[in-house]
């Protein structure tokens, strides 16, 4: 049960994507919590030099940041309304990726690599804690997800201001032909 829980928590953000009206987008709310950013308030000064940003490229800013409110639920059953933030910030246009490939085939390496880290910390931590339950779960997961994106900050890392990496299907496809021809070459040595 407990790695369905943890395969299920280590989603990449193409998971998170909603769709209106042909528009993709993500909640900001949703996006704190997978960039590892404890509370909202510190996710907003974030948002805000990002709009910033947007703003100075020459964008509309309430094209790309539309503020939005939705229910939640509290601890006693009972709903509360919050503030959230609907994100276009086209990345794959930013990044020159195609609409139709998930971002995660773009993503550095030292991106795949912390969250690996990230998910291999939790399931040895549920293991050696014996730790119950998707609560539990979930707050060791997002608390090492905390601590590696922290470790990234410490070297000025900033894992959503980095490039996109080559295409990992044109790099596959690179490496088997680069295979083929190596196979080739030894084969007319051998003769």
């Amino acid at each position: 049960m407990e790695k369905q829980i943890i395969t299920r928590l280590t989603k990449n953000f193409e998971d998170y994507v909603h769709i209106e009206e042909e528009v993709e987008f993500w909640l900001a709310r949703d996006l704190k919590d997978l960039l590892g950013y404890e509370q909202w308030r510190n996710f907003l000064s974030v948002i805000q030099k990002a709009k910033d940003s947007c703003k100075n490229a020459g964008n509309e800013v309430l094209d790309h940041f539309a503020d939005v409110s939705k229910m939640v639920v509290l601890g006693s059953s009972s709903e509360r309304e919050v503030q959230d933030i609907k994100l276009t910030q086209k990345m794959k246009n930013k990044l020159n990726i195609p609409q139709n490939r998930p971002m995660a085939d773009f993503l550095p390496t030292v991106t795949i690599a912390a969250k690996n880290f990230a998910t291999e910390i939790t399931n040895f931590n549920v293991k050696k804690d014996n730790l119950q339950g998707e609560p539990k779960i979930t707050d060791e997961h997002i608390k090492n997800n905390k601590r590696v994106r922290n470790v990234l900050l410490e070297d000025d890392i900033i894992p959503e201001n980095l490039p996109a990496e080559e295409d990992i299907k044109k790099l596959e496809r690179r490496v088997k032909k680069d295979e083929k021809t190596l196979e080739e070459k030894s084969r007319k040595r051998l003769r």
